[in-house]
């Protein structure tokens, strides 16, 4: 190229399953017999709800609603959005200055960064943990924190060992549950520990919340404790409780000042969401429980045939893990990297090994939960043949 590229791109690369599912689509574009039978990334491949689809179609088709739209997003989907926090969180959210749509949460993970890091500032990042949290604290020039999740503590963070560590200069730190890659379950007494922590030493939590609806009874936001507010944002989305990963449609929850720090940038990177999406998200936030029922009754059905899965390669697993992923820890002795390039070269199936999410995810595998039972069952049938 005639120009150097921007120096803070060297310290990022393209993302892991871009990369794969580049690899993925060559060997399927090969000649195969088969498709190769991907259990990587957490796409689910339901349907959204019916109202939002009759939404977007009788909307997109009206006169006056494909010019732009309000950066702040349009009023029904702001008040949808803290209806929706209402009924299922128990929070109370003003829809006119503590809510800001995105255009999915991993969007908002870095928009909060630039609208909060400087160079040199530090982030707490999880280590197993969502890949993104590393990139736009780097893209930010921030620098990197790891603090451990480990199977022994049920992958819940020792904030006695960050009380005893130097903290100076941290800013933020990101968390996550129900846990992506892990599966462990949110806990309100975490959450209480955590909005505690972070008042006391300036440390911004910021909580995405993806995968509360996913396998679980109840379901947890961080700004529901007393005082979370002044020191914590929430990211949601409903690309994973309401099939709509496509759709791209999300939000960040947090103080009227944090908010519109978060406006800030938004503002800059785009024009708005099309406002027929805007209106079938407003119609995806109203479904009520038996909408949720469904969902999850078909997810248990996926965990128990993705355990099948490990069950044949010898990992150990928590079958009533929650979230999109079944993770699992090898037999001592098996490289994970090794198995699963084994696996997809060999059988067609490609399971993801956790050291993409982090040191402490070096002995694990993952499996995802979208894809169908007979996907899965399949899966099994040629995982078999070459063990």
């Amino acid at each position: 190229m005639i120009i150097h590229p921007a120096d803070r791109t060297g310290s990022v690369k393209e993302y892991y399953f871009s990369k794969k599912n580049r690899e993925i689509a060559a060997m399927n574009a090969d000649g195969r017999t088969e498709p190769v039978i991907n259990l990587g990334i957490g796409s689910p491949d339901g349907r959204p709800p019916q109202a939002s689809i009759d939404a977007l179609c009788s909307s997109a088709v009206q006169d006056g609603v494909h010019a732009y739209q309000p950066y702040i997003g349009i009023p029904e989907l702001r008040k949808a959005f803290a209806g929706w926090y209402g009924r299922w969180y128990g929070v109370q959210l003003d829809p006119s200055s503590e809510i800001q749509p995105l255009t999915g949460s991993k969007e908002g993970i870095l928009i909060t960064s630039l609208a909060f890091l400087n160079r040199g500032d530090k982030v707490l990042v999880p280590d197993p943990g969502y890949p993104t949290y590393s990139s736009a604290a780097r893209l930010c020039e921030a620098e990197i924190v790891t603090y451990d999740l480990v199977e022994a503590l049920g992958w819940q963070p020792d904030l006695e060992a960050l009380e005893a560590s130097d903290l100076s200069g941290v800013k933020m730190m990101w968390t996550n549950y129900p846990n992506m890659p892990t599966g462990a379950p949110a806990d309100p007494a975490l959450y209480e520990k955590l909005v505690d922590f972070g008042r006391r030493h300036g440390i911004m939590i910021c909580n995405d919340n993806p995968y509360s609806f996913i396998l679980t009874e109840d379901h947890y936001s961080i700004l529901s404790v007393p005082g979370a507010k002044e020191c914590c944002l929430e990211l949601n989305s409903l690309s994973k409780a309401h099939n709509m990963a496509g759709w791209r449609i999300g939000m960040v929850a947090s103080s009227s000042d944090v908010i519109y720090e978060i406006l800030k940038v938004k503002s800059q990177l785009d024009s708005g969401i099309f406002r027929p999406l805007q209106l079938a998200a407003v119609e995806a936030l109203s479904q009520g429980p038996e909408w949720f029922a469904d969902l999850n009754a078909e997810y248990r059905r996926r965990r128990v045939a993705a355990g099948r899965i490990f069950d044949a390669l010898g990992v150990r697993y928590n079958p009533d893990s929650q979230g999109l992923f079944l993770w699992g820890r090898v037999p001592e002795g098996v490289d994970p990297v090794a198995l699963s390039d084994k696996l997809l070269h060999e059988a067609g199936v490609f399971i993801t090994p956790g050291f993409i999410f982090g040191h402490n995810g070096e002995k694990y595998l993952r499996v995802s939960l979208c894809a169908t039972v007979e996907k899965l069952g399949r899966a099994l049938e040629k995982i078999k043949a070459v063990l």
